[in-house]
């Protein structure tokens, strides 16, 4: 997947941002060439849950778990259980 940074929520009003680098785990070689096409779809499905996150949802390894999670699910949501084991997190930046 492309980097993607979006805006977080701030509740005093101040900019902040996430700065994400994951990847996809396919189910196989084949569904990785075909999920190429989808990577805008799965990118579109993950923006609103990402948005949504404020800067204390981002502290201690349980929230890395918790992203991670909802990213996958929302993964297999768009394109289906038979084709993504897993999102991998590469990088998380918050600033």
């Amino acid at each position: 997947m492309p980097e993607m940074v979006v805006n977080l929520r701030s509740p005093d009003g101040q900019n902040a941002f996430l700065k994400l680098n994951f990847a996809l785990a396919a189910k196989n070689e084949k569904v990785a060439e075909e999920l190429k096409e989808e990577l805008p779809a799965i990118r579109d499905a993950m923006q609103p849950f990402l948005r949504e996150l404020r800067p204390e949802d981002l502290a201690g390894s349980a929230a890395v778990y918790r992203i991670k999670e909802e990213m996958t699910r929302r993964a297999i949501q768009r394109v289906g259980p038979d084709k993504i084991d897993d999102v991998m997190i590469q990088d998380m930046i918050q600033q």
